[in-house]
C-alpha cells in the first residue's frame, strides 16, 4: 500500500529514509492535502528507470511487429554465421 505522508514529516529525515528502505517503494507527500513530490530510495529509483527502459524496447519490438518489420530467426542466425562465420 502506498506510504502517503505530509510535507512536515520531512524534518524527520531519518525516519523517512529507513520508511523508503525498508518498503522499497515511494513516498507520496502532500503539502496542504495535495499530492507534491515522491520521495524513494535510490535503489528503488534505479529498479524504476530499469522496468521502464525495458518497457520502451519491448513497445519497439512490438511496434515492429505490428509494422510487419520482422525477421525469420533461421534466416538471420543463417545470416549472421554466413556473414561472421562462426555459431551464434
Amino acid at each position: 500500500m502506498p506510504q502517503i505522508r505530509p510535507i512536515t514529516d520531512l524534518r524527520n529525515t531519518t525516519e523517512i529514509s529507513e520508511l523508503c528502505h525498508n518498503t522499497s517503494e515511494p513516498i507520496f507527500i502532500t503539502k496542504n492535502g495535495y499530492g507534491d513530490m515522491v520521495v524513494m530510495s535510490n535503489e528503488t529509483y534505479e529498479d524504476i528507470i530499469a522496468r521502464t527502459e525495458i518497457f520502451k524496447k519491448i513497445m519497439v519490438g512490438w511496434k515492429q511487429i505490428q509494422n510487419g518489420e520482422v525477421v525469420d530467426g533461421d534466416e538471420f542466425f543463417a545470416e549472421m554465421r554466413e556473414k561472421y562465420g562462426y555459431e551464434i
